[in-house]
């Protein structure tokens, strides 16, 4: 199960790393050849989204190494670690992109001259456009498939690279068809994109940083817990619940009061049957720690 969730990870990845390291080239040529320096700015942003392939690649690996002497709980911490370098990534791309769409505007509404660009620039946008929102689909199905947040957050890598060519199209387009002044409009569409990148930076860094931080599950979550604990008849209590996760596993440990008169062998019985509903819930990897109490204790 762990392998051909790592295998599948890495897949998409890897070809992600591919088409990245392609279409920098390309608009890096396209650019220099183009005339444009959005196009340009454009192919660096495809290279930072390189960077962040090859982060997932080798965090990837190691989150999905089992339970060893060093990791009693398993490497699944490895894969939040690598959420939080991919979102950290995102967001220097994102204050990058407005730091330079701000200083763009200054630029030409002092009057700057910027080259028109020509129709190479253009084409190399519209491939990128195309290219990265498919990235975007592939990649965000397969972390919705596997919930894996590292994925999800490398999807939004690929998106922000077709929202900044969207940019550029929108910019060199203006630049081409009406002149003048109007090529404003690309470092404008850049900074609005820029704002778009951040803003989803920042909603990928918090639940990261929780988990890191060893953050509970959401009351929300704890709840349905409870809730199937509670729906085993023989289950008279529960306490001490504490819970956390580690990259896409959850990690629970409870106190069960069960019947003083009980015998060992049905106490047992009965963890298992609410090991396995947990699991069947929220994913067979879901690490169980149950302390078993008699009733009396309780009181």
């Amino acid at each position: 199960m762990a392998q051909t969730r790592e295998k599948q990870m890495q897949t998409v990845t890897l070809w992600g790393g591919i088409v990245n390291l392609l279409l920098s080239v390309l608009k890096l040529l396209a650019g220099i050849f183009g005339m444009s320096a959005a196009m340009v700015a454009d192919a660096i942003h495809s290279l930072s989204d390189l960077v962040s392939d090859v982060v997932v690649l080798i965090m990837v690996r190691i989150a999905g190494q089992g339970p060893d002497k060093s990791h009693d709980s398993g490497h699944g911490k490895f894969e939040t670690l690598a959420s939080l370098i991919v979102a950290g990534l995102l967001l220097a791309v994102g204050i990058r992109l407005m730091i330079e769409g701000v200083e763009k505007i200054r630029f030409i509404a002092a009057g700057g001259d910027v080259a028109q660009p020509e129709w190479i620039a253009l084409l190399a946008a519209v491939v990128s456009i195309l290219a990265k929102e498919g990235l975007y689909q592939w990649t965000h199905r397969v972390g919705k498939k596997l919930k894996s947040q590292v994925m999800e957050a490398n999807a939004w890598h690929h998106r922000s690279d077709a929202l900044s060519s969207v940019g550029s199209l929108i910019g060199i387009g203006g630049a081409m068809w009406l002149g003048g002044k109007w090529v404003m409009l690309d470092p404008i569409v850049c900074c609005i994109i820029s704002v778009l990148i951040i803003v989803m930076a920042v909603k990928m860094l918090i639940p990261a940083a929780k988990e890191l931080t060893e953050a509970s599950l959401s009351d929300e979550e704890e709840d349905v817990i409870l809730g199937i604990v509670k729906s085993v008849s023989e289950v008279e209590d529960v306490h001490e619940l504490k819970t956390r996760r580690s990259g896409p596993y959850v990690i629970i440990s409870l106190h069960l009061v069960v019947d003083e008169k009980m015998t060992v062998l049905q106490a047992h019985d009965i963890t298992v049957e609410i090991e396995n509903r947990l699991r069947e819930a929220l994913g067979q990897d879901t690490q169980i720690t149950i302390h078993v109490e008699p009733d009396k204790e309780a009181e």
